[in-house]
Formats: structure tokens, C-alpha cells, sequence
């Protein structure tokens, strides 16, 4: 539950997105040094060995390639965005639409990966956006999105 002073907050203005900062640096610099040493390597071993290659090799190579960027790409793509009708949390290639009224808590733990809502209907669903490796920025995100909560949520 969100502390009296983080409830007493201002309220970020609306619609507000939040997104992995880390993840995204990894990936983007990671990423683009394994392409950079995949294409590296592909040039280093010479013509004959290329050549030796058969089409379902070089297939198999772009297949697993096109495997690894589609997950590069859900990491990337993953983001919380806040409007006036509720919660946006897109985690990889799922995207959940929530209902101010339906959020009860957020939550960061101390160790935790990633950010999680509890639902009035006793689901927790997790924001990978909100990435617990981003440090700070990941608690400032949370403590936004609880004063979002509290001032979205209607009385009792």
C-alpha cells in the first residue's frame, strides 16, 4: 500500500509512459555487438568455407536470428502507460487494459525484477517495464503510479 506521503504526491499529467531503461540500453548495445561479430565472423572464415554452407544452414542461421530479434523486440516494446480511463501494461506481445477501479496496489520489492499490480480480482500481473535493475528511476515510477491509483480510485 502506498505510503500518506507518496499518496499526497502531485499527480503526473496524463497519459504518461514508462519503459525499461536498462533492458533497453542491453539490448540495443548488446545486440547490436552480436550482429557486429556475427557479420564479422560470416567474412573472417573465407570464401571456400562460406561457400560450404548448405541453403538449410544459412536458414537455419536467419531463422534463429529472426528468433533472437523477435525477443529483443518484446523486451523492448515493453512499456506501462497511464491515462484517464486506466492502465495500459504491454509485456512483450500481451497487451492489458485495466480499469482504474481494478487496481488495488503497486508494488516493487525489495530484489524483484519488475514492478507488480494487484488487481481487485486477486490477479497480480507484472510490468516488466518497470524493471527493479533500473534502480530509482524504477522506485519514482512506482511512487507515480500509486499516486495515480489513489487519486483515480474512487471512494469507498
Amino acid at each position: 500500500m502506498p505510503a500518506a506521503s507518496e499518496a499526497a504526491g502531485t499527480s503526473p499529467e496524463l497519459p504518461r509512459t514508462w519503459r525499461p531503461l536498462g533492458a533497453r540500453i542491453a539490448v540495443y548495445v548488446f545486440g547490436g555487438m552480436l550482429v557486429a561479430m556475427l557479420v564479422a565472423v560470416w567474412f573472417a572464415l573465407g570464401a571456400e568455407v562460406r561457400a560450404s554452407f548448405t541453403i538449410f544452414q544459412r536458414l537455419t542461421l536467419v531463422v534463429l536470428g529472426v528468433m533472437l530479434f523477435a525477443c529483443y523486440h518484446a523486451l523492448v516494446r515493453s512499456r506501462v502507460v497511464a491515462t484517464e480511463a486506466g492502465l495500459v501494461v504491454v509485456n512483450g506481445y500481451r497487451t492489458h487494459r485495466y480499469e482504474w477501479s481494478q487496481v488495488i496496489a503497486v508494488q516493487l520489492g525489495r530484489g524483484a525484477p519488475w514492478g507488480t499490480l494487484d488487481l481487485s480480482d486477486g490477479e497480480t500481473v507484472s510490468m516488466i517495464a518497470i524493471q527493479g535493475s533500473d534502480g530509482d528511476r524504477a522506485r519514482r515510477a512506482v511512487r507515480e503510479l500509486r499516486v495515480l491509483v489513489a487519486a483515480h480510485t474512487p471512494a469507498a
